[in-house]
């Protein structure tokens, strides 16, 4: 079994490259020998691999003694609501999320608070590595109930004004497309779903909605037939999309706003949150809303810990996963977050261009990444943090470093999945950008070519 195959907030690879059925068997070996509670669900996305994965990940834990209950093909979200409902601590949901169609995974959680991240999956590597497994006889059922109590929850907790909204969504061929149809006929919506025929071959597009050109095919859908918004789910429907009715692509931090400022009036927490990706112009409206706003570390698991401790109303990060507490389980749901933006569009007598050209204008780079070897990685980090101090330029070290100006901000983090430095800058002024963009990269050139 390779080492890497064990990150920051989950298990994934390359299949059956990296990661294979002897190595899911060994997974569900591992896990069952190492929880005490041995009651377990899981579940698993529609990747091609997914199935076969599934089958050699039940036969180790029922043979180390786990008593599984399987959802069978469903969204994470599903697997993170009936995880929640019947009260289970551990869990696997088999999925690689976003990740192009070769890859699989495992998000694996031993708590009721969520999935595993950072010690809790490098201590459970370290024990699977070391192969000390008990040989016990688990128990196996299949839970099924079409996932009406799902579908009831969410209906329950939409509430919809009386514009009628017509939307276009766009699962992308993942395994959103399994449930998304029968969600919508729930609500009084003009609807159209593209790509919605469960593929995991991905057949039309990356599954990844946070990337504005595997929206193209929502943009000319939304022109096309007048929609007043565009939803894209990613490959596990856990992360959400948007496109405007001008058919923009709008960045989640901008929806973040919008939502902020529709959940203003009601809110009990009086408490923002994003990650270190997101825009100034979020810190901007906040402080235009007197919402303190907290700028968190990127990562779903950290984020999800975060906003569910703190029991906050709403939260969010740049790649498109969004909380909600005020209404929902606080779960990030891409389907019912596409529909909390519906409502809040048919309570409003602004269309959603309207909504987001109020928000102060960046400029930004999109994600650079840098190819550093992966010893050195955290070693820049020290470096340039160390160069920062010396010039007394504050910064927020939550996750890599984070320099805000009154203008924007200049983000340098170390990637989680592979020996990369991750880069992002944003300014209201396109010279500035440039010129910022510039002397960091030039320094962190420089301080890989000393170490």
């Amino acid at each position: 079994m390779k080492k890497f195959i064990f990150r920051e907030y989950d298990i994934r690879a390359i299949y059956p490259d990296d990661l294979n059925n002897e190595d899911a068997y060994i997974i569900g070996k591992s896990f069952a020998s190492y929880i005490d509670d041995k009651k377990v669900i899981i579940g698993h996305d529609n990747r091609l691999s997914s199935e076969e994965v599934n089958k050699n990940l039940i036969e180790g834990l029922l043979s180390s003694g786990a008593n599984i209950i399987d959802l069978g093909l469903c969204t994470t979200p599903i697997y993170y609501y009936y995880k929640k409902l019947l009260n289970i601590k551990n869990g696997i949901m088999i999925t690689a999320s976003h990740n192009p169609k070769e890859y699989n995974g495992f998000k694996i959680s031993f708590s009721y608070k969520g999935n595993a991240c950072g010690k809790e999956i490098f201590d459970f590597k370290d024990f699977t590595l070391k192969g000390n497994f008990t040989n016990e006889k688990g128990t196996y059922k299949k839970y099924n109930d079409n996932f009406n109590s799902y579908i009831n929850k969410i209906k329950e907790s939409i509430n919809l004004g009386n514009k009628k909204i017509k939307a276009v969504f766009d699962p992308g061929n993942g395994t959103g497309a399994i449930i998304l149809d029968k969600i919508l006929q729930e609500f009084d919506i003009e609807y159209k779903i593209i790509n919605g025929e469960s593929d995991g071959n991905f057949p039309n597009h990356h599954p990844d909605p946070s990337v504005e050109e595997n929206m193209e095919m929502l943009k000319k859908e939304v022109l096309n037939g007048g929609y007043d918004i565009g939803i894209g789910i990613d490959g596990d429907a856990d992360r959400v999309g948007v496109i405007d009715n001008k058919g923009n692509f709008i960045p989640i931090d901008n929806v973040m706003i919008t939502i902020y400022k529709y959940l203003n009036p009601n809110l009990k927490n009086r408490h923002a949150i994003m990650d270190v990706k997101c825009s100034k112009a979020v810190i901007d409206e906040m402080e235009k809303l007197n919402i303190p706003c907290e700028v968190y570390r990127t990562g779903n698991s950290y984020m999800n810990l975060k906003i569910n401790e703190e029991k906050l109303d709403f939260g969010g990060e740049f790649s498109g996963h969004l909380w909600f507490l005020d209404k929902w389980i606080g779960t990030d749901d891409g389907i019912y977050n596409g529909l909390r933006i519906i409502e809040m569009l048919s309570k409003s007598n602004e269309t959603f261009s309207q909504m987001v050209e109020k928000i102060p204008k960046y400029y930004h780079t999109p994600e650079i990444k840098i190819e550093v070897k992966e010893e050195n990685k955290s070693l820049i980090i020290d470096k340039l943090k160390e160069y920062l101090d010396n010039k007394n330029i504050k910064y927020n070290a939550i996750d890599g470093i984070r320099i805000d100006y009154e203008d924007g901000f200049t983000l340098i983090r170390q990637s989680n999945t592979g020996p990369v430095l991750t880069v992002r800058f944003e300014r209201k002024n396109i010279n500035d950008l440039e010129k910022e963009k510039e002397k960091y990269l030039e320094l962190i050139k420089k301080i890989s070519l000393e170490l």
